[in-house]
C-alpha cells in the first residue's frame, strides 16, 4: 500500500519543549536586531504579528505576507532595513538553539522505514517559521539525509494556513497533487494535530504515552509502522464528505495552485506534455471558466431556489472552442482565484440547515447543496492532480 505520512516536527520527530525554546529564540533574535530595534518592542510586535498570522484564513495571502503586514509597519521600518540581519540570524545564529532540543527516539527509524516503503513524506510542522529554521530542526532530529525525501516541508513563506486551522492539512495534500492513496497525520498534540485533521476526514495517530485517555488511536513513535501494518488499507483512506472538509478543500485550491503552477517554467505553460493532455494554461482556463460560468451560478440557484434543477454542462470542448492555449495562464489563474474567493464568501455565510437543501441534478439526480459543493471540491482535486502529473511527464 502507498501511503502519505503527515509528520509533525516539534515533540514528534524532535524533542523540543516550546516553553523553553520560544523564550530563548526570542532572546537570540532580539539580540541580533538590537542595533536597529529595541528588544522589548521587537518581542511585543513579533508576538502580536504571530498571533495575527495564526488566525489568517485568506487563501490568497501567505503567512509571511500576513506577518509582514502586521510586523514591520508596527516597528516603523521596512523589511529591507533588517533583511540582512534576519537572514544572518537564521543562517548562523538560530543553530545555537540546538542544545535545547534532542533527537526523538524512534524518529529516524520511522522515517527510514517510510522511505524504504516508498511512502510520501510531508513535514506537517506548524508553518510559523521560515523554511531555513525548519531545515535546521530536521537536522537536529537526525534527519538531514532524509530531507530530500520530504515532498513538502511546510513553512511560512509558501503556506497560507496554520494549525489548528483544518485547511492547513488540506493545503498539505493539495501541494502534493491530491495523490489517490491513504493518509495518516502523526503528531503529539491533540488540539493542534489530531482533532483538526480528524475534522476534515484524515486518519490520525497520536504520539502519546496514554492515547486511550484522550480517545485517540496512538502510542509511541515506534508503534506507528506496527499500527499501519495491523490495519487494512481502507482504514487510511480519507473521507472528504463533511462540510468542514469540503470548505477546506475549496480554500486550499487557490492557496496551493500558484505554488504548483510555479513549478513549471512560464515558457512551458502553453505546451501540452502529450497531445492528448491539456497543458497547464488549458487547465487554468478551464478552472476559471467553470468557476465563473458553472459553479457560481449553480450555487446561487441552489441556495435561492427550493429544490432547484441543475442542468448538466459539457465544458471539455471549451478548451478548443475558446482557444485556451492562446490565452494567458497567469491571467486565468488570477481570475480563477478572484472567482473562488467570491464563492467562498457565499458559502461561509450559509446556515447549517442550508447545506441540506434539496437539489435536482440532471446527471446525479436528487442530491443536496452539500453534495453539489462536494462535486466542486472533487473537480478541484482532479485538476490539481492533473497539473502535478503533467509536470512529471
Amino acid at each position: 500500500m502507498t501511503l502519505t505520512l503527515l509528520l509533525d516536527l516539534d515533540d514528534t520527530l524532535l524533542q523540543n519543549n516550546m516553553e523553553t525554546f520560544i523564550p530563548a529564540y526570542l532572546e537570540a533574535l532580539s539580540k541580533r536586531l538590537a542595533e536597529k530595534i529595541s528588544p522589548d518592542h521587537l518581542v511585543k510586535q513579533l508576538l502580536r504579528a504571530t498571533q495575527i498570522m495564526l488566525l489568517n484564513d485568506c487563501p490568497d495571502r501567505t503567512l509571511k505576507q500576513t506577518f509582514d503586514q502586521a510586523f514591520y509597519p508596527a516597528l516603523g521600518i521596512e523589511e529591507s532595513q533588517v533583511h540582512f540581519e534576519i537572514e544572518d540570524f537564521y543562517q548562523n545564529h538560530f543553530t545555537q538553539l540546538q542544545g535545547l532540543t534532542r533527537p526523538m527516539p524512534g524518529a529516524v527509524e520511522l522515517v527510514k522505514e517510510a522511505i524504504n516503503r516508498n511512502y510520501d513524506l510531508i513535514l506537517a510542522t506548524n508553518p510559523l517559521f521560515p523554511l531555513l529554521a525548519n531545515l535546521h530542526r530536521l537536522r537536529w532530529a537526525g534527519l538531514e539525509e532524509a530531507i530530500p525525501s520530504f515532498k513538502v516541508i511546510a513553512s511560512y513563506e509558501t503556506f497560507h494556513f496554520a494549525k489548528p486551522n483544518p485547511t492547513f492539512f488540506m493545503e498539505l495534500l493539495a501541494r502534493t497533487g491530491w495523490r489517490e492513496q491513504g493518509v495518516v497525520m502523526v503528531g503529539n498534540d491533540l488540539e493542534m494535530d489530531i482533532l483538526p485533521a480528524k475534522k476534515v476526514g484524515i486518519p490520525t495517530f497520536l504520539v502519546a504515552a496514554n492515547p486511550e485517555q484522550v480517545d485517540s488511536m496512538g502510542g509511541k513513535l515506534q508503534d506507528v509502522i506496527v499500527w499501519i501494518d495491523q490495519n487494512p488499507d481502507e482504514k487510511f483512506l480519507p473521507t472528504f464528505t463533511s462540510v468542514e472538509s469540503i470548505l477546506a478543500i475549496l480554500k486550499s485550491t487557490p492557496a496551493a495552485l500558484p505554488m504548483l503552477c510555479n513549478n513549471l517554467p512560464i515558457e512551458r505553460w502553453n505546451i501540452r506534455p502529450q497531445e492528448s493532455e491539456w497543458c497547464q494554461t488549458e487547465i487554468l482556463c478551464h478552472l476559471r471558466d467553470v468557476e465563473i460560468e458553472v459553479n457560481l451560478p449553480r450555487i446561487r440557484k441552489a441556495i435561492e431556489t427550493q429544490n432547484a434543477f441543475i442542468a448538466g454542462i459539457d465544458t471539455d470542448p471549451w478548451a478548443e472552442q475558446r482557444k485556451y492555449r492562446e490565452q494567458s495562464g497567469e491571467r486565468a489563474l488570477s481570475e480563477f482565484i478572484k472567482a473562488r474567493l467570491e464563492l467562498l464568501d457565499i458559502l461561509k455565510k450559509l446556515p447549517q440547515d442550508t447545506w441540506r437543501q434539496k437539489v435536482r441534478h440532471a446527471i446525479f439526480g436528487p442530491t443536496t447543496l452539500q453534495e453539489l459543493v462536494g462535486i466542486i471540491a472533487s473537480h478541484d482535486r482532479i485538476h490539481l492532480r492533473q497539473i502535478v502529473q503533467n509536470q512529471s511527464l
